[in-house]
This record gives C-alpha cells, sequence and structure tokens, in this order.
C-alpha cells in the first residue's frame, strides 16, 4: 500500500491531510472491524519501511488507546499523528 499524497519534504517525510492520513489508516483495517489493532497498526508501519514493527505498533496502541479497549477507534485516530509522524515517515497537516 503506496501513500498517495501531494509531496515529499527535503526531510524524505510525505505530506498528507489529516483527512487523507485518516484514509490510509483505514486501508490497513483488514477484519473492517472500524478499528486499528496492534497488529494492524504494525503492518503499516512495515510498509512504510519501519524496523521493530511490533514493538512501535504496542507502543503506539498503548499511547493512544483512551478507553482501554486495545484498538484504535474513530475518536482516537486523531491521537496517532504524533507516532505516525515519528515512524510512519509522513507528516500531516490541517488545512
Amino acid at each position: 500500500m503506496a501513500i498517495k499524497s501531494r509531496s515529499i519534504c527535503a526531510d524524505g517525510k510525505r505530506e498528507m491531510t489529516m483527512d487523507e492520513f485518516m484514509r490510509w489508516m483505514k486501508k490497513f483495517d483488514a477484519d473492517k472491524d472500524g478499528k486499528i489493532s496492534r497488529e494492524e497498526l504494525a503492518e503499516a508501519v512495515r510498509i512504510s519501511g519501519g524496523w521493530f514493527a511490533g514493538l512501535k505498533a504496542k507502543r503506539g496502541v498503548r499511547s493512544v488507546d483512551r478507553n482501554g479497549n486495545c484498538y484504535i477507534d474513530d475518536s482516537e485516530i486523531k491521537n496517532l499523528v504524533e507516532f505516525a509522524e515519528k515512524h510512519l515517515g509522513v507528516r500531516i497537516f490541517h488545512l
């Protein structure tokens, strides 16, 4: 799954809007339950060329999962921005 976005920054990160980021993350929702699991987030890290995908995904879910269900749902996906910028090679901007 490639990241389709407008441009690439000088630091090599792809830029995308929040809406584009949310649509991109939904592509990793393998079971189509509307939530991103640790395994699905690990796949996003792997696809983005990241190492230690399982460990990063575990930390990512733990850091943004506000209700403690071990999934990232629609209300929590916006909290994933910092993780994505650090581990998924994207820069998310707001219009």
